[in-house]
Order: C-alpha cells, then structure tokens, then sequence
C-alpha cells in the first residue's frame, strides 16, 4: 500500500491556509471521512480558541497532572496550541524542560515555581469491581494527592493563581430519579458521593491561600479513545447492544472536545470558581442513548442489557453506582456565564467523534 501525506501551511497575510495532498492507493471512499473529520476538528478548534482569545484568554504556563489520560492527552496539545506552555507533572523521571517530577504524597516544595494555573487530572480510574482494594484506591488516589498540591499551589512563592481539578457528578448520588441537578443542588449518598465531597473539599484548600479553584465535576466523556463509548461502541457495531434494564436512567455526558473548552475556559474566565457541571446542556435516558448510537453505527439496538451484566462486572455496589446511576445534571454555571457547547445535542456529537456523518 503506498501512503504519502504532505501537509502544508501557506501564510496568506490575516489567513493561513491549510492543504493536504495524499498520494495512496488506498479508494477515496475510505480516506474521505478521516479528511472531512480532520477539516472539522480544525475548524471546530480554531473557532474555540478565537472565542477564548476574544474573552480575554492570554499565555499561562499551565502544570498538569494526568497528562496522558483521555482528557489530559487531548487537553495538553489543545492548550499548547492557543499559546500555552504546558508543564507536565509526572512520577517517573521527566524528560525536558517541559516536565517535573512530581510525588503526589509529598510533592517538591519548588514543583510550583513559576506556574500560572495547575489543572489536575491525576486519579485512579473509577470503572471497576468495587472491592475494598478499588476502594481504597479510588479514594487514596484522590482526597491526600489533591490536598497535598493545592496546599502547595497556595504555599508557592511565584506560583499559580488558579487551581482547577477534575471532579464528578457523583457527587450527586447514583439515584436522583428525575430531579434537575445543578451545581446549586445538594449531594447524594453512597460511596462515589462521599469521595467527591472530600476531593473538592481537598482542592478548595488552595482557595484559602486566595486562589481560585474550579473543581470540573464531569459527566459521562464521549470519546472513541475511552470512557464508555469505547466500551458500547463494539457491542452496538456488531449488532449486540441496547439499553441497560429498562433504560429510564438519565445520562448525562459530554462530548471530549466540549470538556477540553471546559477546562481552557475555567483558566482564562475569571467568573468561573467552586464547583462547575461539566455536562451537554441535553441530558438523555440510557434508551435514548441506546437507540441514538444504534442510529449513528446503523445498526439495530434490540438487546436489552439484563442487570444480572453489570453486577459480574462490577458487583453490586458498582453497578448501582456506576451502571445503573440515574443524574439528571445540567451545566447551570457554564450557560449562565454565556458558554456555547461545540455538540449541545448528543447524535451530532456521536456523528462527530465517530466519523459518521448525516446520510445523504
């Protein structure tokens, strides 16, 4: 197979103009998609940061835990882009300027030193068995790493003005039937609620030094590189997937591009501060879910998901937590700061992020 792309950028005074020229033996009915979706994303980037700009966001050297995560690998480059310099924190040895040595028990009194905005993303994945084991790590990934770097956020001679961690809706409960949740609205119960709490509570601490803290409670991240539409996706392409139980749970998500303007915007807007739902504005129910990307792939959403599934693979506590959480959120703080969602509709989000555009 022969497969030669050039892609140049040509400066046209106020514009710049983009080309690719690819010489493959591959049909052009395959590669069209990749180079439609390419065009969007670009388009759909550039807008964001023009939009940013035009708010007042300005060059930050901007430290990051939990670089090489599904949120932090497309957040990285994104900030690199709009003329940040990102320095990653990382546990093992850094390599270049551009990286720190970063021990989440005990972190470097000078880690901090010369960094305008921490964003935190570090924590061990939540999917899993809830046993004592993922428990403990859950929360021991989370509460003392948080405090121990907001503390020194707030504590660093020369150090950040802005502290902004990941969070999760969790922290409403996994059963809030069809309430209308909000930032404004009180926590659940259960063991994900309980540590959200305790992490934001962990993440304000650097609130008391006078920064300004964001904690990003996040909803279910649509991205084919993970979260769980990397999970459905196989399952409904082959024919085999569908709503779990009776599909009446609500779910609400966000597209990765969205998060990613989420978090640029909690660095450069200064009205941003505590708690902000980092969810689209159109919550849906599993069904509606189930049978929109059935729609997208074209295939058929028949089989329903019987509850005996998700307790095998995650036991009881998981799947009430996990599987079968019904949270209603919407982004009050976002929409009330004027903040436009790329994807505010979850089919043309799905059609976005996997290359399925609207049938002709």
């Amino acid at each position: 197979m022969r497969w030669h792309h050039t892609h140049e950028l040509f400066d046209e005074g106020v514009r710049t103009r983009v080309t690719d020229t690819l010489d493959t033996t591959v049909p052009e009915a395959l590669v069209r998609p990749m180079f439609a979706y390419r065009h969007r994303q670009l388009c759909l980037d550039l807008a964001a940061q023009a939009t940013a700009r035009a708010a007042g966001d300005r060059p930050l050297v901007v430290a990051m835990t939990g670089s090489r995560g599904l949120v932090g690998s497309a957040l990285a480059p994104f900030l690199t882009t709009a003329g940040h310099r990102v320095v990653r924190l990382v546990r093992g040895t850094p390599h270049g300027p551009d990286e720190r040595r970063w021990d989440p028990r005990s972190p470097a009194e000078d880690l901090l030193r010369g960094v305008d905005a921490v964003v935190h993303l570090a924590g061990e994945p939540i999917a899993g068995r809830f046993t004592p084991a993922h428990r403990a790590a859950v929360r021991d990934s989370r509460i003392g790493p948080t405090r121990a770097l907001a503390e020194l956020a707030g504590r660093t001679p020369d150090g950040p003005r802005v502290f902004v961690s990941a969070s999760a809706i969790g922290f409403y409960g996994p059963e809030r039937g069809d309430e209308e949740l909000t930032e404004a609205s009180p926590r659940g119960d259960g063991f994900l609620a309980d540590v959200v709490a305790d992490w934001e509570a962990a993440a304000a601490r650097a609130a008391d030094a006078g920064l300004r803290v964001v904690s990003v409670r996040t909803g279910l991240v649509q991205s084919p590189r993970g979260g769980t539409l990397r999970l459905f996706r196989p399952l409904f392409a082959a024919g085999l997937g569908g709503r779990l139980g009776s599909g009446r749970a609500w779910q609400s998500w966000i597209g990765i591009d969205d998060l990613v303007d989420v978090y640029h915007r909690a660095l450069y807007d200064p009205t941003l501060s505590g708690p902000v739902a980092a969810v689209a504005p159109h919550p849906v129910r599993n069904d509606a879910y189930a049978a929109t990307l059935a729609r997208v792939l074209r295939r058929p959403a028949l089989l329903p998901v019987p509850d005996l599934g998700p307790r095998l693979l995650l036991g009881q506590e998981g799947a009430d937590e996990l599987a079968r959480a019904s949270q209603r959120v919407y982004p009050a703080a976002l929409l009330a700061a004027g903040h436009r969602f790329r994807h505010p509709m979850l089919e043309p989000a799905l059609r976005h992020l996997l290359g399925r555009p609207e049938p002709s």
